[in-house]
């Protein structure tokens, strides 16, 4: 179908987020592993598939939510919340690291759960309305209300995205990629953060003489960590937002253009200069983060979902330190490329009333706090005073300061996320360019016969 997604962004909204979580804060795709029941049901001894409206929903009612970096403690109370003011409900929750291959017979078989947390390896949104999977949400979300009676499409931080002008699913998590490193090893060694690509390529060559070590690590079993952690920081400020859009929906010249060739140079010159991890290519996420945090590596591009992730497993004198992608040029500012992640119906949901009161139930101001403590990240709900909560990670402070300086940070955005059919072959790509396999000139190359497959 014809792609002329939007997705309009509300700047001074998001700044204004960002200071209230001054006292502080995943993802691909894809966020990491959590320990989990694949599935689990909360039940209830009414049988039926159909609900009989808000006042009085019974039946079976499906959830699928990822596990990853963000845990499941806040889904399990806001599950358990919703199942005591419908205790006629069935509810049966899909979840864990791997639920979206687990589930994807259900969804190809047109039997879906009723509620879907799209996050995780293996998930699309743009794949899923591609595929006419989901629900068009469009007239009714403009009549959901938060408890304070305003407009929950008025209270977004990031608004949706739309699809034809078609709307098919509520961002839930608004997060966004960066580059950490150890506080205190940089402080103990007088190693400096970097501010542009020169200096990164600096630093890292200094730890490199100095402790031995490849610097840089990421997953090449998840290509898109480094896509949307590196590169997409790296297109937005070679181009802006309009070279985001171009990349993104695959349009004829975008990937061979002299801005992308340019961004794909730098990767070349890490690449051959050794700074990159040479196992990379065969470790997972948690594999590249164990290795990050035992000093095997220095930097690592993730979400803000890291800290809550690799909690049990984080050294005692560990201080996470989160900077945007240093791939601009000297004198350009950081610029940070926010990560939406959505909640939304299966067009043949079973239990489509159930569904509904669901989404409704999710999105307000007291979860959205909850969710913060739970996961040191944030809901997309405006006007959710963090500053009175104690349990706002520090990292996230240096974030919202950075984040709120124009001077230091630019903020730019994708239209919509990367079909899973032109990020899996750019992907491949990547990891060819990325092991010294292929030039920039070759993978820029490559990328855009995936793009020309794409527009077909």
């Amino acid at each position: 179908m014809q792609r002329t997604f939007r997705l309009w962004w509300k700047t001074a909204v998001i700044l204004s987020a960002f200071t209230v979580i001054a006292a502080c804060s995943s993802g691909e795709e894809e966020n990491g592993d959590s320990n989990t029941s694949d599935e689990t049901e909360d039940s209830s001894d009414n049988e039926g598939s159909e609900g009989e409206g808000a006042e009085g929903l019974s039946g079976d009612f499906e959830i699928q939510y990822f596990v990853g970096g963000y845990g499941d403690e806040w889904w399990k109370e806001v599950i358990g919340d919703f199942q005591e003011e419908h205790p006629d409900l069935n509810i049966i929750e899909h979840a864990g690291p791997n639920i979206n291959e687990e589930m994807r017979t259900r969804w190809v078989s047109d039997d879906p759960p009723d509620v879907v947390y799209i996050d995780g390896a293996g998930s699309s949104e743009t794949q899923m309305v591609e595929d006419n999977q989901l629900m068009n949400l469009t007239d009714w979300a403009e009549d959901i209300e938060l408890e304070d009676g305003s407009a929950l499409m008025d209270s977004f931080i990031v608004e949706p995205n739309t699809y034809d002008g078609e709307l098919y699913s509520l961002p839930l998590v608004f997060d966004t990629w960066g580059t950490w490193y150890d506080k205190a090893w940089f402080e103990e060694n007088d190693w400096e953060v970097p501010t542009d690509f020169d200096h990164f390529m600096e630093v890292m060559g200094t730890i490199q003489e100095e402790e031995g070590i490849e610097p840089f690590v990421t997953t090449g079993q998840y290509p898109y960590y480094f896509l949307r952690g590196v590169l997409n920081p790296a297109f937005g400020s070679a181009g802006g937002d309009e070279l985001l859009a171009d990349l993104v929906a695959g349009e004829e010249g975008a990937w061979t253009s002299d801005e992308t060739l340019n961004v794909m140079k730098k990767v070349e010159e890490m690449a051959s200069a050794g700074l990159i991890d040479s196992g990379y290519a065969a470790l997972n996420h948690t594999q590249s983060q164990m290795n990050f945090l035992l000093h095997e590596n220095a930097f690592i591009p993730v979400g803000f979902w890291l800290p809550n992730e690799m909690e049990n497993d984080t050294p005692e004198d560990f201080q996470y330190g989160f900077t945007p992608s240093p791939f601009q040029d000297e004198g350009e500012p950081y610029v940070v490329v926010p990560d939406l992640r959505p909640l939304a119906i299966a067009e043949n949901a079973e239990n489509p009333e159930a569904a509904k009161a669901f989404v409704e139930f999710v999105f307000n101001r007291e979860y959205a706090q909850l969710f913060s403590e739970y996961t040191g990240a944030i809901m997309n709900i405006s006007d959710v005073d963090l500053t009175e909560n104690p349990n706002v990670p520090e990292y996230l402070q240096t974030a919202n300061e950075m984040i709120n300086d124009p001077d230091q940070v630019e903020i730019h955005s994708l239209p919509y996320p990367m079909s899973a059919d032109l990020e899996e072959p750019i992907s491949d790509a990547l990891v060819a360019l990325m092991s010294g396999d292929i030039t920039a000139e070759e993978f820029t190359e490559r990328a855009e016969e995936a793009a020309a497959d794409y527009r077909e």
